[in-house]
């Protein structure tokens, strides 16, 4: 979509001391102290605290069973991985389209293979027909407010949405034979009713579908028309018909787009050619396979140095886009002709104001893959020269790092366009803001391309749970900026999750495991959809299952649901068997509801009065979310140490009192002191020794 903490903790409380060491381990807690009494006829300690404060906690809810409603099926394996039978359906595009650049509209001829692959036999499919959007009468249009909104048009009215001229299916024994076939269209979507049913378990059939539509010039700040003074910049998505997927959870998903919500789309292989104005340079997801019929000789050249260049190579520089010798000559139109394997989208760009560079990226496995950047002379003059002359760079060390830790980059180039969106993202390609420069630039490309894992490797549902691309993609995004060049674009001060834990948990929120974008209130996207979600990832990273094991437990997703369809329970499930670790009560807290974290420091006691024999500290929880504890004490000698606690102390108490081996008076204690957990109410985060 759109571009708009932290230490392990141990199943046993451990000590760090950061001024002098201490040879005394701590005791568990007083509480399991008394019921070892207890078991020995002693009188049980666990009963209601008289003097512990009200609370909204209730352990029986936040470590309830049955956070999943379903087992695993041979689908869908209850440790989170596809199941032995696991199956997914496929889409083949054969793509010619020719673009009008005086009228901005696209026509186009589309023959789809689609692969059914399931069990189930189809009498009709269903198909996305994403620029209806556009038309003056879409549901996406009657949901704008009177405010406005950046999924709409943006009140651009013009002859909107698909005209569909004809769908035939290709007789599979006669494939130049075609034959009209039965559809209906309802806003986004179209059925098309097939004349024989289309068996299952492999079984195919060949739509053919002739069609056109205007380009908008803001299209739901997705693609668009960019005017500049070297001619437009066509930035062009969702420009044909797109099977519905068809899978084991939901059969049909025919969810309309209304513009707040993305994509889910099935994995195929594509062949593109696209005709334009000899002046024109077009860049399309995917390899060019006819170079030579449409770059110069000396631009062939230029080509095959950034193919072997780590550095930027100029393929046709801002002083060559006014020279008529950049561009072949003697025809008025060319066809530029790309294939791209296993991807569940493709889009392209054109223009005749484009510069082009480019340079090779370094692959683990040793594939070729290039990185492109084309954008107008406008944008390579921004911030004294830091504008998108950095494109090229910016792409390339996103791309490496990312292929490095996760999985690797997938398709033989990417490139970046400087065009009418802020950010969106395309397999292999990617549309960004012209104006964008500097830590800006970065930060856009490093999210955009970041989505090459998620949802392009990794095929969520966006339309359902935006959230398992915008929010991992944003995590990602936290690793690669801070290894960016020596960390140039790294924040300069550490995140308070205090404070952004008190605006993650507000209870005007939604949860994040809302009904999908559309659920949402837009001013909350940014919150549900981006930080929060990613917030989460990095508190399991850095403070409940510590780097090695989520790096591990993420690598493992990744690798496990590449170029397949998850959903949430199949993330969860994953982390949970690779890590080894119950998280239940961590996803219901932060994904499934829109609980706080409120833990206070109530008291400090001594063993028979005397420091020297020990403390009993004494935490609250005073809300519903739980979270690992981590403690610092600050000792009159002036030591410093530092307790952690596991979640499991919340487990069966909603107060918890442990014994820690003072042999001298304790100053204060200090709930997270780093400010790490997302621990809303600071005021009742510190006992003081009073005086």
């Amino acid at each position: 979509m759109k571009l708009p903490l932290l230490a392990a903790c141990s199943l046993f409380a451990v000590i760090h001391v950061t001024q002098a060491q201490t040879t005394t381990p701590p005791v568990a807690g007083a509480n399991a102290q008394a019921n070892r009494q207890q078991g020995r006829g002693g009188r049980p300690t666990d009963q209601p605290d008289p003097n512990a404060p009200a609370t909204k906690y209730s352990y029986s809810e936040t470590f309830a069973p049955f956070f999943y409603t379903k087992n695993g099926t041979e689908y869908r394996a209850a440790s989170g991985e596809p199941g032995p039978k696991y199956w997914q359906n496929r889409a083949d595009y054969q793509l010619d389209a020719k673009l009008n650049d005086e009228t901005n509209e696209i026509s186009a001829s589309e023959i789809v293979t689609y692969t059914n692959n399931s069990p189930l036999k189809m009498d009709f499919v269903w198909m996305q027909l994403d620029q209806n959007l556009f038309k003056q009468d879409s549901r996406g249009t009657s949901i704008v407010p009177t405010g406005g909104s950046r999924n709409g048009g943006r009140g651009q009215v013009f002859d909107a949405g698909y005209k569909i001229k004809s769908v035939k299916i290709v007789s599979a024994t006669a494939p130049n034979t075609a034959t009209d076939v039965k559809f209906m269209i309802e806003d986004t979507r179209m059925q098309v009713f097939l004349p024989k049913e289309l068996g299952a378990n492999g079984a195919s059939v060949k739509l053919k579908i002739e069609y056109a539509f205007i380009s908008p010039d803001y299209g739901s700040d997705r693609m668009g028309i960019l005017k500049t003074k070297n001619g437009k910049i066509f930035t062009v998505a969702q420009w044909y018909p797109r099977m519905c997927v068809f899978d084991d959870v939901s059969g049909w998903n025919t969810l309309p787009y209304t513009g707040p919500g993305e994509f889910y789309l099935e994995y195929g292989d594509f062949d593109i050619k696209i005709t334009a104005q000899a002046n024109d340079i077009v860049v399309c997801s995917g390899e060019l396979v006819n170079p030579q019929e449409v770059y110069t000789p000396e631009q062939q050249k230029r080509w095959a140095q950034a193919v072997q260049s780590e550095k930027t190579v100029v393929i046709r520089s801002k002083e060559e886009v006014t020279d008529p010798a950049s561009r072949p000559l003697g025809k008025a139109t060319l066809t530029w002709h790309f294939k791209l394997k296993n991807a569940r989208d493709a889009s392209w760009a054109a223009s005749s104001a484009f510069v082009i560079d480019a340079a090779k990226m370094i692959m683990p496995s040793g594939k070729k893959s290039i990185a492109i950047s084309a954008y107008p002379v406008e944008s390579d003059t921004l911030s004294n020269g830091n504008g998108w002359r950095r494109s090229t760079e910016f792409v390339k060390k996103s791309l490496e790092y990312n292929s490095n830790k996760w999985f690797e980059y997938p398709y033989p180039a990417a490139t970046a366009v400087a065009g009418t969106p802020g950010g969106m993202e395309y397999p292999g390609i990617v549309f960004c803001g012209a104006r964008s420069s500097g830590r800006g630039l970065w930060g856009v490309h490093d999210h955009e391309f970041g989505h090459t894992w998620f949802p392009m490797i990794v095929g969520s549902n966006e339309r359902l749970y935006g959230w398992m691309d915008e929010g991992f993609n944003t995590f990602i995004n936290g690793l690669s900026t801070a290894n960016f060049n020596n960390g140039e674009f790294k924040p300069t001060r550490s995140t308070d999750m205090h404070a952004t834990g008190n605006a993650f948990t507000m209870p005007t929120l939604e949860p994040i495991l809302s009904n999908g974008p559309d659920n949402l209130k837009e001013r909350n996207n940014g919150t549900l959809l981006y930080s929060k979600p990613g917030a989460g990832l990095n508190l399991l990273r850095d403070q409940i299952l510590g780097p090695e094991r989520f790096d591990r437990a993420f690598q493992t997703y990744i690798k496990r649901w590449a170029f397949k369809h998850p959903t949430p329970d199949d993330f969860f499930r994953t982390i949970e068997n690779v890590a080894g670790e119950s998280l239940q009560w961590f996803w219901r807290g932060w994904f499934a509801n829109t609980w706080r974290l409120d833990v206070a420091v109530r008291d400090v006691k001594y063993v028979g009065n005397d420091s020297t024999k020990g403390a009993l500290i004494t935490l609250d929880n005073l809300e519903k979310m739980v979270m690992p504890v981590i403690l610092e004490i600050k000792l009159k000698s002036g030591k410093t140490e530092r307790v952690k606690l596991p979640v499991e102390v919340w487990e069966r108490n909603t107060s918890w009192t442990f014994k820690y081996p003072s042999t001298e008076e304790i100053i204060s204690v200090t709930y997270d002191p780093d400010k790490v957990l997302p621990d809303f109410n600071s005021d009742n985060n510190v006992w003081t020794k009073k005086q």
